[in-house]
Order: C-alpha cells, then sequence, then structure tokens
C-alpha cells in the first residue's frame, strides 16, 4: 500500500502574529467605552463621534466595523534594476554606528469600510512586520468620520458620491486640493491619493497636489484634506441639495 503524503503544517515563525478574525467573546477591553461595546451598550461607531468620546483601543473599531479594510500605501523606494527606483511599502533608514549599519523600517497604512469612515497609521520599527502591526494599530485609532455628498454644479443627483465642496489639506510643504465632479467621472488623482479616496467611500474627484516629492506628506495631507470636510459647518437646505451624509449612509 502506498502511503498517503501528510498535509504540511506551516508553523507561524516566532515573533510574528497572524490574527484569524477579531473574536468579540475573548476580547478583554481595558477602557469604559470598550466595556460598554463588549456588552453591546453601545452598537454603533456614530454614538462615540457624536458624543465627542475618543477611541483609545483597536478592539472598538473591530467590533464596530467588522468590514473595516486596510492597505499598505506605497511611500518608499527600492533598488530597481541598472540603478533605477522602484516604489516600496516599506520606507528603510540606516544609522551608522560602531557595531554597522543598524535600519529601520516604516510604513504607511491606511484603513477604511469604504462608507465615510478613513484612518491612517505610521509604523517604525527594527523588522518589517512589527513596523506593518503598529501602522495598522496607530491607523483604527486615527479613524475619522468624513462628509461626503453631490457638490458639483453639473450633475445635482443628490447621491453622496463625491465630496460636497471644494477642500484643502496640508502637510509640510505639500497641499492637497480635493474637488467634486460629477457621476461617472472617477477618481481624476494620483495613485496613492486614489486608493485613500477608495477605502473612504468616495468614487467621483478631481485631485490637484503642489509639491510632492516627498510621498509621506502627500498621502497625509490628502487625508488631511478628508478631515477639513467636517470642519465646516453647512446650511441644511444645501445638505438636503447635494444630499450631504457624515459616515455611513443612512
Amino acid at each position: 500500500m502506498v502511503e498517503k503524503e501528510k498535509p504540511k503544517v506551516i508553523e507561524t515563525p516566532v515573533g510574528i502574529r497572524r490574527d484569524s478574525g477579531f473574536d468579540k467573546e475573548s476580547w478583554k477591553p481595558k477602557t469604559e467605552i470598550g466595556r460598554k461595546v463588549k456588552i453591546n451598550e453601545i452598537t454603533d461607531i456614530d454614538e462615540i463621534y457624536d458624543n465627542g468620546l475618543k477611541i483609545l483601543e483597536t478592539g472598538i473599531v473591530d467590533a464596530l466595523l467588522p468590514n473595516l479594510e486596510s492597505e499598505l500605501l506605497s511611500v518608499g523606494q527600492s533598488k530597481g534594476k541598472f540603478g533605477g527606483g522602484k516604489p516600496s511599502i516599506w520606507k528603510q533608514t540606516q544609522k551608522k554606528t560602531k557595531e554597522g549599519n543598524k535600519p529601520k523600517f516604516a510604513t504607511v497604512t491606511i484603513v477604511g469600510n469604504k462608507d465615510g469612515f478613513i484612518g491612517i497609521g505610521h509604523g517604525k520599527s527594527k523588522e518589517t512586520m512589527p513596523a506593518r502591526e503598529k501602522g495598522l494599530r496607530n491607523a483604527k485609532l486615527n479613524l475619522i468620520r468624513i462628509k461626503r455628498g453631490c457638490g458639483s454644479w453639473a450633475c445635482g443627483c443628490g447621491t453622496p458620491h463625491s465630496v460636497p465642496f471644494k477642500v484643502q489639506g496640508k502637510m509640510g510643504s505639500c497641499i492637497v486640493t480635493i474637488l467634486p465632479a460629477s457621476k461617472g467621472t472617477g477618481l481624476s488623482a494620483e495613485k496613492e491619493c486614489k486608493k485613500i479616496l477608495t477605502l473612504a467611500g468616495i468614487k467621483d474627484a478631481y485631485v490637484k497636489a503642489k509639491n510632492t516629492s516627498t510621498k509621506i506628506n502627500l498621502v497625509k495631507a490628502c487625508v488631511n484634506a478628508l478631515e477639513q470636510l467636517s470642519n465646516f459647518k453647512i446650511h441644511p437646505d444645501y445638505i438636503k441639495k447635494a444630499g450631504v451624509v457624515t459616515g455611513k449612509k443612512e
């Protein structure tokens, strides 16, 4: 008889944690908001933002937004063929010491549910996996709620497919301007900004950027522009006309 080959078991390396999903039952919250989420006293994340509360642990986001997606942005550069640069999700720096070169890896993670919530996080560590986990944790803690609507004069459909008005964000010397677009236009933006707008739930928009030599400043300025959407008061008549929604669609 021919013995069947046993399936190979892939062992998880020491120091690397692979999450198979969030388990609310085994979650041990450390804050008062977390305990209320645990006992289902808070069932909607909008309750936290409406009361001006701050999220201090990632379990709250995992419990209230189970459909959250994450993506690493290409903010670094690796060596390519013939000395050319190649986009990379890791930004590597080195410190020269007597013992030799000590490298560090930095990454920028973006999270969103494609329905009005977006967050950005920066992680840095001596190894790649811890840097990735730090970036993901910081992105969940920096989650913001944005406004969407139809601010294009050429459209006027009244659905939240774009931004309700022109908005501008800044980080360092980089300036990013987001303008509303009519339905069906798509995202006319830089590649990394397009990823951010997609995860935020914006389908149509024009994006202009100045001083884009530093990629990290570019993506942070884009998120800052989305954050500015919630800092302006909108007239009730325009809310109905443009179909403005805050956060998730009602």
